[in-house]
């Protein structure tokens, strides 16, 4: 138990027993008076021999009604109707017991026993509320800080009741509701003043410090769409998440800042399949790459579902340490073995087929960085795809029942090397899917928000430090989701496949990362282009305007889940591809200068502005066709 809590439990009881020893001596003063109690020591004597009983009923009776385990702070009706309960029960005992032992005293001593100790124990917690209040009344005779509330339901009635109730300087200047039935009205004596249309007059009329959006059950669009107007203030802004299990707390300690996830300007997406547990458990499942930012939520939430035994493969040593933690102390029944590792080398990952023999492989591990991997490609070919290949032959060799690769929508007509190589990666998977009893799907999706390297972490750092915000181009799109969006997918692609499909979640439109910028800028409460600068420094190597989820000739199919659909793989000639993939690999490991024809040669979607103007050497590929059924 929260040692703060035993504390506070034991001053209570405390309290309780003056309260039994003040009720067992008070209407002995009342009687006799205050100086006179000496002069009748037999109903005295009597009273102090049963004293201590007296104090051990009333802390059980208190302790049964639970008395000691209530937030006083907020005590109403209720609560005194709880003391009041308390206060007959345990006269009713005093009265019952001492009867039987045939205990005599004087006729007005039950009554007066009875009020002192209603009024005690009412006032003792009454009297919390009321000390909070003078507190917070004597705290707020300086600056006030100024709030506005959005919403004017349940969840802001309580947010306002708990900030009246706070020690802080915080006055509740206003409420917004969009129901034009609330406009005029009060709640908790704070005027509703209108619709999200009076946000921003609202703000400088009352002079708003800050806004707490109190929606809990908003969807995330219409959260986001308030964001935006919030954010033409001048206020700090604030949201109240969806209320979880309990309001024994202070509900205002719930409110936290706005993050980037409320600005992804879409719901969620929430893949839920009941048959997940069912398809991990009793089952050794392999992630590689198990300590970044996918690895290791794929490693948690597989976890969750207890697999026989969970393989965590990974090159760096640090991230995977501090995940082995994690997972030790929530998950300790799952039975997890962490390997340090290279997909690089084939003997070494053979080691670790021919012990564990898992029966599922999750491919996360991959260089993933597009400027860095323009300027060393061939180590994107080493990781990438001699990675991907090695793991692809192992997992046939050892019969490995699904393989699940992690792919990027960067792979869709690449225009850097990273794209590309991942590009190649989809195509060993369809191809080892064709010639294998293993099934191999890839997994495809947008940037995730907040993972290592990505856009958003860089962009709070820059604001943090003062800025510039450095963008590359003004007019840059971007798909985006979160990591457990990512990882749902990867999971659900895991239970749907068939082999050779390419999973592509439905993200909805591409976020420009202009907007993205400004809208970080404004939740740290910085004013865009005024207190910090965004600065445009030009497209880097190998990077698009606008990425694109799925290529015009490998269609489009539905699943029965409407968020998730199929891309069909083109067909390719096989035994050339994976000759030339050899061949790549060994210049590659050679260290060749100019390895991007050769990436050319075998993705011959591939586009790099080094190459524009040259012919393609490739044979292999045929025509490419369409091979989804009209």
């Amino acid at each position: 138990m929260n040692p703060k809590k035993v504390r506070r439990i034991l001053v209570f009881i405390l309290i309780d027993a003056g309260i039994a020893v003040a009720s067992a001596i008070m209407p002995f003063v009342f009687r006799f008076g205050i100086f006179s109690i000496h002069r009748n020591p037999l109903f005295l004597n009597t009273e102090l021999t049963y004293l201590p009983v007296d104090i051990i009923i009333l802390i059980l009776v208190n302790a049964l009604l639970h008395l000691y385990n209530r937030v006083w702070t907020y005590a109403s009706i209720g609560e005194l109707y709880d003391c009041i309960k308390s206060a007959a029960i345990t006269e009713a005992i005093y009265i019952a017991y001492k009867m039987l032992l045939g205990v005599s005293m004087f006729r007005s001593y039950y009554p007066f026993n009875f009020m002192i100790l209603l009024l005690l124990l009412c006032g003792s917690r009454i009297s919390v509320r009321i000390l909070r209040g003078v507190m917070r009344s004597r705290h707020k005779k300086g600056d006030v800080y100024n709030v506005m509330i959005i919403g004017g339901g349940a969840a802001a009635s309580l947010l306002i009741k708990d900030y009246q109730l706070s020690s802080k300087k915080i006055k509740i200047a206003c409420i917004i509701d969009d129901n034009p039935a609330k406009k005029g009205k009060r709640l908790a004596d704070i005027p509703i003043i209108g619709g999200r249309d009076e946000i921003i007059r609202a703000a400088d009329k009352y002079g708003i410090d800050e806004i707490v959006i109190a929606i809990p059950s908003a969807p995330p669009a219409e959260v986001r769409e308030i964001i935006s107007i919030c954010q033409q203030t001048k206020a700090r802004v604030r949201i109240l998440p969806a209320i979880a299990s309990t309001l024994s707390d202070s509900l205002s300690s719930t409110v936290r800042d706005v993050n980037y996830e409320d600005l992804l300007g879409r719901d969620s997406v929430v893949i839920r399949n009941p048959e997940l547990h069912d398809f991990i458990s009793d089952k050794v499942i392999m992630v590689t790459g198990g300590g970044g930012s996918i690895g290791s939520e794929l490693c948690r939430q597989i976890a969750a579902n207890k697999p026989k035994k969970l393989v965590i493969v990974d090159i760096y040593e640090n991230t995977t340490y501090e995940l082995e933690m994690e997972l030790r102390r929530y998950y300790p029944e799952v039975d997890i073995e962490i390997l340090i590792a290279s997909v690089r080398d084939y003997d070494r990952l053979d080691t670790i087929f021919s012990k564990y023999r898992p029966d599922v492989v999750y491919h996360a591990a991959a260089h993933k960085h597009v400027p860095l991997m323009e300027t060393s490609p061939n180590e994107a070919i080493k990781n990438n795809c001699l990675g991907t290949l090695n793991l692809a032959k192992l997992a046939d060799i050892y019969g490995v029942k699904r393989f699940v690769m992690i792919s990027t929508d960067k792979a869709v007509r690449p225009t850097n090397v990273m794209g590309a190589t991942k590009r190649i990666c989809e195509m060993i998977v369809q191809t080892y899917n064709n010639r294998s009893e293993t099934e191999f799907v890839a997994v495809r999706f947008g940037n995730v928000l907040g993972s290592n390297g990505s856009v958003i972490p860089l962009f709070l750092k820059q604001i943090e430090a003062g800025g510039p915000v450095t963008l590359t181009h003004r007019e840059i799109t971007r798909f985006f989701m979160t990591i457990p969006e990512a990882v749902s997918l990867v999971l659900t692609a895991g239970l749907m496949a068939k082999g050779g499909e390419i999973f592509v979640l439905d993200m909805g439109e591409p976020v420009k990362i202009y907007d993205l910028a400004c809208n970080l800028i404004r939740m740290k409460g910085y004013e865009p282009e005024k207190d910090i600068r965004i600065e445009v420094v030009g497209l880097r190597p190998g990077e698009k305007l606008y990425e694109e989820l799925l290529m015009d000739e490998e269609g489009l199919q539905e699943t029965a889940n409407k968020k998730i659909h199929i891309g069909k793989p083109i067909e390719i000639d096989e035994d050339k591809f994976l000759a030339e993939l050899d061949r790549l690999i060994l210049k590659a490991e050679d260290n060749m200068a100019d390895i991007r024809r050769d990436i050319k040669n075998i993705c011959p979607t591939y586009q790099s502005r080094e190459l524009e103007g040259t012919t393609s050497r490739n044979t292999y590929a045929g025509t490419i066709r369409d091979t989804v059924d009209e």
